[in-house]
């Protein structure tokens, strides 16, 4: 079953927090282990960079100014350097473990000032402020000193992501749970992030090479190595883990006007309008380097608002380029379970004078109380050597899709990542590969992981097969009355290439079995859920449908979903049996073919009837045959990817999806000849600072003539949860076309607005506008009040019509919605705008949905 991505993420997070690792050494021919500190404080000084001398093999010191450097080469020096500080040179002994303590002194000169003091504070203004001046003349020259300035660039680029669980009390160490488990529980400073006791839990590692072109545009990567912690599929999807990490932590382009960080989008301090968002000061200028930098200091006008606050270093040598960044968020930042966050970015100097992005570091820790507990601290490193430009490759090279995973790329052995990585791993980094693998054979482990999954993914695993999800084990409904069910289906420890579901279910009022069967078949030997897709797919299902309700990631018999508003006994009984054959291209391309045989049944207060020779005639079943072609492209797009399910990661590219069905008389019993033609965009907007807007276009036109199961049947809700992409305020089959035109728009401000009001920017709750309009009708040839022989819209029990077509105009609905209540919760006051006076036509509504977003 498909779930909603916050489930997935939740139930990753969960199960984190069984997993664990041990720290062995790592063997290296020259160890050089030391503390960089500040010679005039004597304070250790963080994230300085210690590299060997001649070499691009290095490290940053950490929070407490610690460093640890390795190599199998014999080098004979290291080398220490940090903005506004002299480098410093130290001599080592090669093919020796040793500690070399670094003392590093300033090496800059504040400028004189004339210092003015008054009982008043000065106000705050952009006019006439130099800072503001320097920034402008920055964001003047952005596009010369951005990659994308040049004609060609080249370079080979070095990243990692760990993950730990962080914070973490005596009191939680020494829980019973972890009895087995306290060999693996790491220590550090307790004021550095993530607190003094972490467990690792996570590491990958990729080795790539990078080519870009200006014209024709193309931007390619080459995976030469990737190397990831591997979990019992059974408990953790590898894919599904690593497809969100890398979500959440993208590239850090500041040159960007928004810089991705978790899943929003926050304005870079050198966007075009920084400073209509920004305050910035001059805090010091560092005249003793080449070129003089000036150290250009901001912080957000207001402090819960997606803004960064830190310090840029900018040359002043006519380039006005950022040589360092140093970027965290205000403590107050509508962001949620975000609790610290730091970035560092470096700029190395071109041949030609300019800089490029030559490494950056991001820090990360989440949890669910900001101020207190366990969470999880994340970082991302990345290190780009070799930097090239202008030199042009042969046209192949920039050619096909634009990342290119090579051949057992993650066959890698430990020799390659030692010789390759310009990095040195810690010693509790060289391990996590060989003990996550130990830690999965301890009974205790697989016994509790066992036991989450079944409690928050509703799964039981059995091995080959698994039982569930236990949420539509029971649901009702007023035509089956109670109903139970049971199903599950098989996973890849039974085949990599056969996968089978099934489900029975029964009704205490109907008295009716229900039942579902599908095998599918993997054509290139992978998931059937894993990109690119490739399957065959066969599957039969008897079971009962409410016409026009399409839910988004959740089965109509979820238990939940049994509280309806209004009237809810319209139903079918469905006999369908379909055939697809999907296929999924590297570059995001995809079709699917597919013949559908489809018998419905009304059941319920539903009613088959026509005219013929002037009488009432009932009309039991409805018999369809149809095939169908279905074109989607969705460029760029990624997945929140696991074992059995696959949810796409919403981002800014859009989705372009065109299908096209055709109804046969006479094949295998098919009643009716029609021909559908559907064209759907979806896309995510981004808006900056006013948050982001999804908008879904779509039409449709059926040709040829058909009764009214087999127009559109739009998608209605009654349930009291918002639903993005039906009509909340429309009732189920109160219309119906057979030509349609729509469009969905859902603005989230991000708290824009809310966080200039006192009592909403301390709840930090977001406010959220949606607007629905649909544009329809039904020709004459499909309307049975011109056809006698088409079957007759549904009435009521007294006689009133219940289905109308969209020929009077428009339907609209819109609603105000206030989000992030307790950080899950979205409730929207719902208004319908048109159709009013049709039977029991809600004109209000109050709709909730949970959401889980940072």
């Amino acid at each position: 079953m498909k779930k909603l991505l916050s489930s997935r993420i939740f139930q990753t997070i969960i199960l984190l927090l069984t997993l664990a690792f041990t720290v062995d050494a790592q063997a290296q021919s020259t160890i050089v282990r030391g503390i960089i500190t500040d010679a005039k404080t004597k304070q250790p000084l963080p994230y300085v960079t210690v590299v060997f001398a001649g070499s691009t093999r290095g490290v940053s010191s950490n929070e407490q100014g610690k460093f640890t450097l390795s190599a199998p080469d014999s080098y004979t020096q290291i080398k220490a350097s940090f903005v506004g500080y002299r480098t410093a040179v130290k001599t080592i002994e090669p093919g020796k473990e040793q500690t070399v303590n670094i003392v590093m002194s300033e090496d800059s000169h504040v400028l004189n000032a004339v210092v003015v003091k008054s009982n008043k504070k000065a106000k705050y203004r952009n006019k006439g402020n130099p800072a503001v001046e320097l920034i402008r003349k920055v964001i003047e020259h952005k596009n010369q000193n951005r990659l994308e300035s040049y004609d060609y660039a080249e370079y080979k680029q070095y990243e990692r992501m760990n993950f730990y669980l962080s914070n973490l009390s005596e009191k939680f160490k020494n829980k019973r749970i972890f009895k087995n488990y306290q060999f693996m529980f790491q220590e550090q400073d307790s004021t550095a992030i993530g607190g003094k006791n972490m467990l690792p839990i996570y590491m990958e590692e990729k080795l790539s090479e990078n080519y870009f072109r200006k014209a024709p545009y193309a931007k390619k990567q080459i995976i030469e190595g990737n190397k990831q912690v591997k979990y019992d599929e059974n408990f953790i999807d590898n894919q599904g883990l690593a497809a969100y990490f890398n979500r959440l932590y993208q590239d850090i382009n500041i040159y960007d006007n928004n810089v991705s960080l978790v899943t929003n989008q926050l304005l870079s301090p050198i966007a075009d309008h920084s400073p209509d968002f920004y305050k910035f000061f001059i805090t010091d200028t560092l005249k003793d380097q080449s070129p003089q930098l000036i150290e250009l200091s901001f912080t957000p006008r207001n402090t819960t608002d997606l803004l960064f606050e830190g310090k840029l270093y900018v040359t002043m040598d006519g380039n006005y380029a950022v040589q360092g960044a140093e970027l965290t968020t205000n403590k107050n930042i509508n962001l949620n379970f975000v609790r610290q966050t730091q970035i560092l970015l470096a700029f190395d100097k071109n041949a030609d004078g300019k800089y490029h992005l030559s490494q950056s570091d991001l820090k990360m820790e989440f949890g669910i109380n900001k101020n207190k507990g366990g969470g999880i601290y994340g970082e991302r490193k990345v290190i780009l050597t070799n930097f090239t430009i202008n030199t042009p490759r042969p046209k192949q090279t920039y050619d096909g899709p634009a990342q290119v995973i090579a051949l057992n790329s993650d066959k890698k052995d430990d020799n390659y990542w030692t010789m390759s990585r310009p990095d040195t791993l810690s010693q509790a980094q060289a391990s996590v590969y060989k003990h996550i693998d130990s830690l999965q054979t301890i009974p205790s482990f697989k016994r509790t992981a066992d036991l989450v999954t079944l409690l928050v993914a509703g799964y039981k695993n059995l091995g080959p097969f698994e039982v569930g999800p236990v949420n539509t084990f029971y649901s009702f409904n007023p035509v089956e009355g109670f109903r139970g069910r049971l199903g599950g289906r098989s996973t890849p420890t039974f085949s990599k290439r056969y996968y089978f579901e099934t489900y029975g279910a029964y009704g205490t009022k109907d008295k009716e079995f229900k039942y579902f069967l599908s095998t599918t078949y993997s054509i290139n030997n992978k998931s059937i859920y894993s990109f690119p897709q490739h399957y065959v797919r066969a599957s039969y299902q008897h079971d009962t449908k409410i016409p026009g309700q399409e839910l988004q990631f959740v089965q109509e018999d979820n238990f939940l979903l049994s509280f309806k508003r209004g009237e809810n006994d319209t139903w079918l009984y469905n006999d369908i049996f379909r055939l697809d054959y999907v296929h999924e291209y590297t570059n995001h391309f995809s079709y699917k073919v597919g013949y559908k045989k489809w018998n419905q049944s009304p059941a319920g207060a539903l009613l088959f009837n026509n005219i013929v020779d002037n009488q009432l005639n009932s009309v039991n079943k409805l018999h369809t045959s149809e095939v169908s072609m279905e074109l989607r492209y969705a460029p760029h797009e990624r997945f929140y990817q696991g074992k059995l399910y696959r949810t796409p990661i919403i981002d800014r590219y859009p989705i372009f999806t065109l299908r096209y069905n055709q109804g046969i008389k006479g094949l295998f019993g098919g009643d009716y000849n029609y021909q559908s033609l559907t064209g759907n965009i979806n896309k995510r907007f981004y808006l900056s600072q006013l948050g982001y807007t999804d908008v879904t276009a779509e039409g449709n036109y059926i040709f040829g003539q058909a009764p009214f199961p087999l127009l559109d049947i739009h998608r209605a809700n009654q349930s009291y949860a918002f639903q993005l992409q039906s009509y909340n305020m429309m009732n189920f089959l109160e219309f119906v076309s057979d030509h349609y035109a729509s469009i969905n728009i859902d603005h989230n401000f991000n708290g824009f607005l809310f966080n200039k009001i006192p009592l909403f920017k301390k709840l930090k709750w977001r406010e959220i506008v949606d607007f629905k309009a649909l544009w329809g009708g039904v020709r004459n040839e499909n309307n049975p009040m011109y056809n006698n022989s088409l079957l007759r819209f549904p009435v009521n029990s007294q006689g009133v019509a219940t289905t109308y077509t969209l020929n009077s105009g428009p339907y609209m609905e819109g609603s105000f919605g206030i989000g992030n209540i307790f950080k899950l919760l979205r409730v929207d006051m719902v208004r319908r705008f048109s159709y009013l006076d049709h039977p029991d036509a809600p004109k209000w509504g109050i709709r909730t949905m949970v959401k889980f977003d940072f």
